[in-house]
């Protein structure tokens, strides 16, 4: 049985570098912590667990995700948010040396900037593949799962 302890931190901070990006408005980092080839992808438990395909956000690598962050920049037109996470529940559930499948919990508060309301926007489960490399630990996939079967209005920002 391999020991996951003396990996633990380096995974523990990417998850919560993927967060800190989204909440303090630096959503363009995220793409820089997913592989060229990585995969992220939004959906419903409801969808998932029924095998079925669609999902609110699917970038199939780096590149698509940047085109994503660039689009919520200069095209989607949207009230002004922020996201704040709440994580917990961090495991590494497998892996071996350098790859490691880790799921953690996830809750996101929405806060509208104009009117300052406040709900939470999504709760779920994250699945993460995250490989470590000689520039640090990336994401090679990331699934995170939202509980409702709905996303109440556009889901521009990534989770």
């Amino acid at each position: 049985m391999i020991d996951f302890e003396p990996h633990y931190r380096r995974v523990e901070q990417l998850i919560y570098a993927w967060a800190r990006a989204i909440d303090e408005d630096r959503v363009e980092h995220i793409a820089e912590l997913l592989l060229d080839d990585g995969r992220y992808t939004v959906k419903s438990r409801f969808n998932h667990d029924r095998g079925l395909p669609l999902a609110v956000i699917d970038a199939q690598s780096a590149a698509q995700l940047r085109d994503r962050i660039l689009s919520m920049r200069k095209a989607n037109v949207y009230q002004p948010q922020h996201y704040r996470h709440m994580l917990s529940g961090v495991h590494i559930a497998s892996g071996d040396d350098n790859t490691f499948e880790v799921t953690h919990n996830f809750l996101i508060v929405r806060t509208m900037d104009l009117s300052g309301d406040m709900k939470i926007f999504a709760t779920g489960q994250c699945h993460d593949l995250i490989v470590l490399t000689p520039e640090g630990a990336k994401f090679k996939e990331r699934l995170f799962l939202f509980d409702s079967r709905v996303v109440e209005t556009l889901m521009v920002i990534p989770l």
